[in-house]
């Protein structure tokens, strides 16, 4: 789970999260996506970029 806000700046980050998420898989680069998206500061970026789920990890029983 992507938090809402970043934890650094207070920008709302999460709903960005899918469309970056789905850009990335697609292959494309992730400078690019960011900057589409708007994330300028590098706080905000870096809680996108080392994002990792593991909710499916942690609970595999959903």
């Amino acid at each position: 789970m992507i938090p809402v806000r970043c934890v650094t700046c207070g920008k709302v980050i999460s709903p960005a999260w899918e469309e970056f998420k789905q850009r990335r898989e697609a292959g494309e680069d992730p400078q690019e996506i960011l900057d589409d998206l708007g994330l300028k500061r590098y706080c905000c970026r870096r809680m996108l970029l080392t994002h990792k789920e593991i909710v499916e990890d942690i609970n595999p029983y959903q």
